[in-house]
């Protein structure tokens, strides 16, 4: 995807300095430094040139989350702002393998896995981000093509001591861990793809500010205008413990049915409704802070902020119409006790029948492996045509039709060939 023009016949009107400032720190953890980010925004507003904006994608991680939406939502208001946000997708660095929040050596991933989930990222953040003023780039552009030399240089402007003051690198080289000399180099390739870019401003979460401060860094000792620093909270996934994350499964994808984002919204801790509004929904911040009010003092129950919350996040996604068919569905199923008016169905091939239950959630991806699906009907979490599953060596006829039912939302209707 090329770039539009910086020409300002493309920026007719650039909101006034304080707006821009007041929208860009809304939300954030930090803004560094926000006296020198104001006073880009006041040169691109008298010369009408647009700031490039860097989000740096992890090429490992295709398939994108509400966690991911928090950084993206941001870069869409400096979009929204007219300033161009750039996608850089580490297909080189992704070779590395960022070592940030690791406990030991990630494996590395090849040119082509990094180029693939690279525009699978793409594909997904624009449910989030403005087809206009965004510009896709991959790092090997310019990392490819540096020679021996180079590197050298590159290595020679960071000290093994000022690595060390990365709390994961730290950690690990006090409890004797081992850490590849390559992994020293991920921060040092992506603060040279700022460099590169010439950017403006760079954003992610707070546990990429060592990475965002090192592009800083070698901007300056390249001789070129240091970038400012944008970092956006990690949102906790539906669990209410861990970051969210797929590997996890508490996660909510941007690439989910109406009814599944607005279920797992409802399922989430109390303690996490006005995070989700914020962060989620992106909501108007007065709107976050009534809520916030309101579970305090009691005055809101806690139900009825989920569905505000739940309604702002799917109406994001899928339009108001996807989020108002949503909440009645979810009315219908779990206040009703009714099943969805619309089921998926399947046919299976199976080998014998009867089959056992836990083979037959397998096949049908109702479960991703036979372990889970006897940890599912442990947990009292099968059904089938309304009647729980009690013991996981249970077998099903289904020569005829039956309706499975696994957790709250999940329904499919089987039958065998």
């Amino acid at each position: 995807m090329t770039s539009p023009s910086h020409s300002p016949a493309n920026f007719a009107h650039f909101p006034p300095l304080n707006e821009q400032m007041d929208i860009i720190c809304s939300g954030a953890h930090e803004v560094l430094p926000q006296e020198e980010l104001a006073q880009k925004i006041e040169r691109s507003l008298k010369t009408q040139k647009q700031l490039t904006i860097k989000l740096g994608c992890d090429p490992s991680r295709p398939d994108l989350h509400l966690g991911h939406a928090v950084v993206l939502g941001k870069m869409r208001q400096f979009q929204d702002l007219g300033h161009l946000a750039v996608l850089l997708v580490g297909d080189f660095t992704g070779v590395i393998g960022d070592p940030t929040g690791r406990s030991k050596t990630r494996p590395a991933l090849t040119i082509e896995e990094t180029r693939q989930n690279g525009q699978s990222y793409m594909e997904q953040a624009t449910h989030v981000l403005s087809k206009e003023r965004l510009k896709m780039v991959f790092n090997s552009e310019w990392l490819g093509k540096l020679s021996a030399y180079e590197v050298i240089g590159l290595t020679a402007k960071f000290t093994v001591a000022q690595m060390l003051e990365r709390d994961d690198f730290s950690k690990r080289y006090k409890a004797g861990e081992a850490i590849s000399i390559h992994e020293f180099l991920y921060p040092l390739a992506q603060g040279y793809d700022s460099v590169a870019l010439e950017a403006d401003v760079e954003l992610g979460g707070t546990d990429q500010k060592f990475n965002l401060l090192v592009g800083r860094e070698l901007q300056r000792s390249y001789g070129k205008e240091p970038q400012c620093i944008l970092t956006m909270p990690i949102l906790e996934g539906t669990d209410g413990v861990e970051k969210m994350s797929k590997s996890l499964g508490n996660y909510i994808g941007l690439t989910e049915s109406p009814r599944e984002m607005f279920g797992k919204t409802m399922s989430i801790p109390d303690t996490l409704i006005a995070s989700y509004f914020r962060y989620g929904a992106f909501a108007e911040e007065a709107a976050v802070q009534a809520m916030a009010q309101g579970l305090a003092d009691g005055s809101v129950h806690p139900r009825n902020a989920k569905v505000q919350a739940a309604m702002g996040i799917v109406a994001r996604y899928h339009g108001a119409d996807a989020a108002n068919a949503a909440f009645e569905e979810f009315e219908r199923m779990f206040v009703k006790k009714d099943v969805p008016d619309e089921i998926e169905e399947i046919v299976l091939d199976i080998a014998s029948n009867p089959a056992l239950v836990v083979d037959i959630l397998a096949a049908a991806s109702l479960a991703p492996s036979k372990g889970e699906a006897r940890r599912l009907i442990q947990g009292g979490g099968v059904s089938i045509d309304g009647e729980r599953v009690q013991e996981i060596t249970a077998t099903v006829d289904v020569s005829q039709q039956r309706l499975f039912k696994v957790g709250k939302r999940k329904f499919l209707k089987i039958q065998a060939k």
